[in-house]
């Protein structure tokens, strides 16, 4: 079998014999190519998508997985700043608590009349060395940490201050100044002693931790002891309340006040005016709820009262 190409534009003619072996050796190539061109257009007729350019199937399954990366991220956000809240509520209570150990070293320091310089809590402590930042750790959490490493150090160094300083005051026989003892108001009377007793508001039998001195609104509310003071503001059921630390353990408070005469961290001594007498807080009237305690504990006044006489 002959083939015959006829070209008009040169004038030439050519004529290839196609024999049947030359023929069944090119058709296995030709379907081949066929097939492959079949399979390609099938293919991109299925992946084509009804309105987009990919399929439907894959757009959800890389919508669900956008959606569930959302979720962790809003996760670890959250958790995140939960960890922050933690720890500062961590780092405000430390500071709080060096704040209290600073007013009662200042007030050993005060009353023992040692030189300030060899304690002198207003300054930083001195320390010092070579920066090497970690580069290991996120900046913002090691900020944090380095913060609590710093107060825990303060703490550590106040409390072994705190002891020799306690020791120094017992060597000069200084318990007499610090020692509470009389009434907390010039006259007056006591209204109501210290124990069970029938409550003023509910009128159930229940416990009262210390004795109230009543007088008249607006007199004066005196300090029985020297000290530093290490409340003075608002407390539940007790008002307007100022706290004194006197050292040796002892600790009174003078709850119900119109107005308070002292701040945080000031000295006060025996006799001084700290507040004015008032109803504030769980009062029915003027008074002064006077408390005292001894290692932490409310023990009867009665005995610092009558230590007076």
């Amino acid at each position: 079998m002959d083939l015959i190409l006829v070209s008009h534009e040169r004038g030439r003619t050519w004529r290839i014999r196609l024999e049947l072996r030359s023929v069944l050796g090119w058709l296995p190539l030709a379907l081949l190519a066929a097939g492959l061109m079949g399979a390609a257009f099938g293919a991109g007729w299925w992946l084509k998508p009804q309105d987009g350019l990919l399929p439907p199937g894959l757009v959800a399954n890389w919508d669900a997985q956008l959606r569930q990366q959302r979720q962790a991220l809003a996760q670890a956000q959250a958790k995140a700043a939960g960890d922050a809240d933690a720890l500062s509520r961590r780092i405000a209570e430390l500071q709080a608590y060096v704040m209290r150990l600073d007013a009662a070293a200042s007030r050993m320091t005060q009353i023992a009349h040692i030189d300030p310089g060899e304690f002198n809590f207003n300054q930083p402590p001195a320390m010092g060395g070579p920066y090497l930042q970690d580069g290991n750790q996120p900046a913002a959490l090691g900020d944090v940490l380095d913060t609590l490493d710093q107060l825990q150090h303060q703490l550590s160094e106040r409390e072994r201050q705190m002891r020799v300083l306690e020791d120094l005051l017992l060597a000069s026989k200084l318990q007499k100044e610090i020692k509470p003892a009389g009434w907390p108001v010039d006259g007056g009377y006591i209204s109501s002693g210290y124990g069970v007793r029938t409550d003023p508001f509910t009128g159930l039998r229940a416990f009262h931790p210390g004795i109230d001195f009543a007088a008249a609104e607006g007199s004066k509310v005196l300090a029985v002891a020297s000290g530093i003071v290490t409340e003075a503001g608002e407390r539940s059921g007790y008002g307007q309340m100022v706290e004194i630390d006197h050292g040796n353990g002892y600790v009174t408070r003078y709850g119900h006040n119109e107005r308070l005469l002292v701040h945080i961290g000031e000295r006060v001594r025996r006799g001084q005016a700290i507040a004015m007498i008032g109803s504030t807080g769980r009062s029915t009237g003027p008074h002064v709820h006077f408390e005292v305690l001894r290692n932490g504990v409310v023990v009867n006044p009665e005995q610092y009262i009558e230590a007076a006489r």
